[in-house]
């Protein structure tokens, strides 16, 4: 292109944007503006969707908070029952030794000592001893191993425990061996 054809173009340039540019202000102007009812409405509407939204968020937070307590609780229980079935092989052991006549007095006042530090250990954690002997059979908490017919006992009794059942809270750790009568 020659200079002369370059400066002419610039000025139609020039010419065009400035012919638009009245056109590009009337564009950006507002539309009319809504009605001062119409605004209310609308901001009324926002505000109870974010009240809404807030609420709900609220509650989601608060069952949150409710289920990992309840886990948290949880994982703590079966920590102890897992823990307190390890040691119970030893409190078997403890208690047929102190079923064992013995001459020496000393050493079974050690057994009785140990045993009863067990079991206060074991009660400290919530552990409980599931009671048999004499209750009616239950086989959420009792294993039944042998029945016998016994007139003087009633039905579906506990006649003989083999082996203590433990519980920590409502959970079983380990079912009570038992015979069970009738």
């Amino acid at each position: 292109m020659s200079k002369k054809e370059s400066k002419k173009q610039e000025p139609q340039e020039e010419i065009l944007t400035e012919e638009t540019a009245p056109q590009a202000e009337e564009q950006t102007q507002p539309q009319a503006e809504p009605a001062p009812q119409e605004e209310s409405d609308t901001l009324k509407d926002q505000l109870a969707q974010q009240e809404d939204k807030y609420l709900r968020l609220a509650a989601e937070y608060d069952n949150y908070r409710k289920r990992t307590a309840k886990e948290k609780e949880s994982i703590w229980t079966d920590a102890k029952a897992e823990t307190a079935a390890a040691f119970l092989p030893v409190y078997d052991n403890l208690e047929r030794a102190l079923k064992q006549e013995t001459a020496d007095e000393a050493y079974k006042k050690g057994v009785e000592m140990t045993m009863n530090q067990l079991k206060e250990v074991l009660s400290k954690l919530g552990i409980t001893e599931i009671p048999a002997l004499g209750e009616s059979f239950d086989p959420q908490k009792h294993n039944a191993v042998m029945h016998v017919e016994d007139e003087a006992l009633g039905e579906n009794t506990v006649a003989e425990v083999f082996q203590a059942g433990f519980q920590c809270g409502e959970k079983v750790i380990r079912f009570a061996m038992v015979k069970v009568a009738n």
